[in-house]
């Protein structure tokens, strides 16, 4: 079985086109615990805040429910299995059912058997499923929440096949768009003739059909990349920053740097560039940015 494929195929269920990376957090929980424990059930009163917590940094704006993803796994064959003292089987995503005494989950007998039998394959599947649905900016912070150390583990072929293919020039083209400038804050830096310290942000996820092409580009400094895929930041359709009512910060720098860009214009491209596309940014408000937004700042 091509396990990489497998994982890649989990159904997703959403709301309205929302992104719905729900069972893949969870299962990249399950195996940041594998790679420690080797494949002990998971008991749901164990998991239930973890995933809450996992849902809340990196899932959709909208709130969702932990116990959706530890039962509705259970029905991607060979992935995972709830356990329940009366035998194998969900009770349901109630989570009165689940916080039951004894209501457990664990890899399928056949993909732990797999793991333990090929080092490598854990790191292969972390990565596909950290590719195929969040941006590069925040894998080690997922990485991080849920255990898993994949340092120095490559993307598989196999699941370069099944992903959209980078474009290598996008990086470049949208530098120079918006000539090596963040455009929320108008941070430039170079060493040794080198740009540092800037990135070509995606403003639609290249995991939900964001195309590497400038109208869905922005230059940003590496702060500002990793808040506006973390739904600190966003923008409006008239091309001015939001900043996110749920994000604290209360030191004078936090002000300057966060606080203070909001109702800011963000700068445009080069004269004769097309500038971003409605729909990508309608497409972050929706699906990343954590509303409500904060007052625009008086200065």
């Amino acid at each position: 079985m091509d396990w990489v494929e497998r994982v890649t195929g989990i159904r997703q269920y959403s709301r309205g086109g929302e992104r719905a990376p729900h069972k893949p957090l969870l299962l990249l929980l399950a195996l940041g615990r594998f790679q420690h424990d080797g494949g002990v059930p998971i008991p749901f009163s164990a998991a239930e805040e973890p995933l809450r917590r996992l849902l809340r940094e990196f899932g959709p704006p909208r709130d969702t429910s932990p116990g959706y993803p530890f039962h509705h796994l259970a029905n991607d064959d060979t992935i995972w299995v709830v356990d329940t003292p009366g035998g194998t089987g969900s009770p349901g995503p109630d989570l009165r059912s689940l916080r039951s005494p004894g209501v457990q989950g664990r890899l399928h007998p056949d993909l732990a058997a797999a793991l333990a039998a090929d080092p490598g394959l854990l790191a292969r599947l972390a990565r596909t499923l950290l590719e195929a649905n969040f941006e590069p900016s925040l894998h080690a912070e997922i990485c991080q929440e849920v255990g898993l150390d994949l340092e120095g583990a490559p993307l598989p072929a196999s699941a370069e096949a099944l992903l959209p293919p980078r474009d290598p020039a996008f990086r470049m083209e949208v530098l120079e768009a918006y000539e090596y400038c963040c455009a929320f804050c108008g941070y430039e830096g170079w060493l040794n003739g080198m740009a540092v310290g800037l990135d070509a942000a995606h403003l639609r996820w290249r995991a939900y059909g964001g195309p590497d092409h400038v109208v869905n580009g922005l230059c940003l400094c590496s702060l500002h990349h990793r808040l506006l895929d973390r739904g600190v930041l966003g923008m409006t359709p008239d091309r001015t920053i939001t900043v996110s009512r749920k994000f604290v910060g209360r030191t004078s720098t936090t002000t300057a740097l966060v606080h203070d860009l909001s109702g800011r214009p963000v700068r445009d491209p080069q004269p004769g560039l097309p500038s971003l596309e409605p729909s990508h940014i309608d497409w972050h408000t929706a699906q990343v940015f954590r509303s409500p937004a904060r007052a625009p700042s008086a200065a």
